[in-house]
């Protein structure tokens, strides 16, 4: 009997983390030609901590620029502010912090988390309800584990589980390695602030590696399948 094909995997979005939100004037203005100039489906804004009040306000000046521009907004934890600011959902660090956030994030908005150190994690995240998983972005002390192994895990989870899996990707390399890897969304964020010519070439950069990479695995799927 012939085998089933497996169905075409979509190719990857971007997800865009935002630098350490101070003052969002800068950011408000630019974000609008960001999310036209490629394929970002969510944005997560990572606030510089203040009072609430201050944080509040910030988030609502990003929001109709996140949000008016198709992509999903997420706080980089603050939990307490989603539901005050119309934010989408927040990403949460750890499995603790995944279990708290729960209740007041669901069933309404998203709950992502990172911070998996091991298998075992990741397959707690999912039970518990996790939106997504996150693997590859540093940790507290700023170690990362190596790309080789993150592209595993990203490997191992696109297999088996149906959440989708984000690969942490710090350069335009590792967003190739990781869409070719299996990652349903890749985040990118301080190597595209940084680029010399502009945020908007780097965002276009990082979606073609993805795509391209994204053809090359399918299209080696099919040669097998053939």
């Amino acid at each position: 009997m012939a085998t089933k094909p497996v169905p075409p995997r979509p190719v990857p979005r971007l997800y865009l983390a935002t630098p350490e939100v101070d003052d969002p004037t800068a950011l408000v203005a630019s974000l609008p030609g960001l999310l036209a100039a490629a394929d970002v489906a969510a944005v997560l804004v990572r606030l510089k901590i203040t009072d609430q009040r201050t944080m509040i306000s910030r988030i609502k000046a990003l929001a109709p620029a996140v949000q008016g521009g198709g992509a999903a907004l997420l706080l980089d934890g603050q939990v307490e502010l989603v539901a005050r600011t119309g934010a989408d959902g927040a990403h949460l660090t750890g499995i603790e912090a995944l279990a708290e956030a729960m209740p007041s994030l669901k069933p309404g908005r998203i709950a992502g988390v990172g911070g998996l150190p091991t298998r075992h994690d990741s397959m707690a995240a999912g039970e518990a309800g996790a939106d997504y998983v996150l693997f590859g972005e540093p940790d507290a002390q700023g170690l990362r584990p190596a790309v080789e192994a993150i592209g595993e895990r990203l490997e191992w989870w696109a297999e088996l589980f149906e959440p989708p899996c984000i690969g942490y990707a710090a350069s335009l390399e590792e967003a190739r390695e990781f869409a070719a890897a299996g990652a349903d969304f890749v985040l990118v964020g301080d190597f595209i602030w940084a680029d010399p010519r502009g945020a908007a070439a780097a965002l276009k950069d990082a979606e073609q590696a993805i795509r391209q990479a994204h053809a090359a695995t399918s299209g080696k799927v099919k040669a097998e399948q053939g």
